[in-house]
C-alpha cells in the first residue's frame, strides 16, 4: 500500500485519485505508527520550503521518516517541494532540509543563465532520465511532465541525479540515493507519463 504523508502540505487527494484509477491502494499517514509500518512512502510538497519543513517538523512525522530513511529499506518519493526537502538547505528559506540526499536547492536566477525566461518555471517540459533510472522505466523516450517551481535541486554528487530537464540550463528533475527518490515535476498533473512514474514507484521493491 502507498502511504502518503499528510502534514498539511501537498496535493494528496490528487495522488490518491491517480492511484485509485490504477487500482493501487493508498492511505494518508498522520501518525508515526503509519509511517513506521509503511512499505512505500510519498512525501508531497507545495508552496514555500520553510513552511513545508516547519509543518513537517511540527507534525510528529519527521522522526519516523528519518528512521526509515536511515534504515534504507523503504522506497520514499519526494514530490515538488517534497523533493527539495530531501536536500540539506534551500535558497528559499532558513530551515534545514532533511539532508537525506546531499545538495542545495538554488533559485534559477542565482545561476545567471535563465535570462528573460519567466519564473516560476511553469508548464510542460521534456524530462531526460539517466540510464537505468527505476522511476522512469518505459519513459526513456519523449517523457513530458508538468512543472511549477522557481528553485531546483543541485546535487553535491552528480551520481544522485536521476533525470534532467532544460530551462535556460540543464537542471536536476529527479534525484535518487538508494531507496530515496525525488521528482521535481508533479506526476499527479502529468497525465499518462505521471501515472507511469507513480506506478513504477509502487512496484519498487524494498
Amino acid at each position: 500500500m502507498i502511504t502518503i504523508v499528510s502534514y498539511g502540505v501537498g496535493n494528496i487527494g490528487a495522488l490518491a485519485t491517480m492511484y485509485k484509477r490504477m487500482n493501487i491502494a493508498t492511505r494518508f499517514a498522520t501518525t508515526a505508527a503509519e509511517i513506521e509500518d509503511a512499505t512505500h512512502v510519498i512525501l508531497p510538497g507545495v508552496g514555500g520550503f520553510d513552511d513545508a519543513m516547519t509543518r513537517l517538523n511540527d507534525s510528529g512525522l519527521r522522526e519516523p521518516l528519518d528512521r526509515i530513511a536511515a534504515r534504507g529499506d523503504v522506497p520514499v518519493l519526494g514530490i515538488c517541494v517534497g523533493m527539495q526537502m530531501l536536500a540539506d538547505r534551500s535558497d528559499e528559506g532558513q530551515c534545514a532540509g532533511l539532508g537525506w540526499i546531499p545538495g542545495d536547492v538554488r533559485h534559477f536566477d542565482s545561476t545567471g543563465k535563465t535570462g528573460a525566461l519567466p519564473l516560476p518555471h511553469m508548464g510542460w517540459n521534456d524530462v531526460k532520465p539517466l540510464p537505468d533510472a527505476p522511476l522512469f522505466k518505459g519513459l526513456e523516450q519523449d517523457a513530458r511532465f508538468y512543472f511549477l517551481h522557481s528553485y531546483f535541486f543541485e546535487c553535491r554528487d552528480v551520481a544522485h541525479a536521476a533525470a534532467h530537464a532544460e530551462y535556460g540550463l540543464s537542471f536536476t528533475a529527479s534525484v535518487r540515493k538508494g531507496c530515496i527518490y525525488g521528482m521535481q515535476a508533479h506526476p499527479e498533473k502529468s497525465h499518462h507519463w505521471g501515472a507511469a512514474l507513480l506506478k513504477n514507484f509502487a512496484e519498487l521493491e524494498s
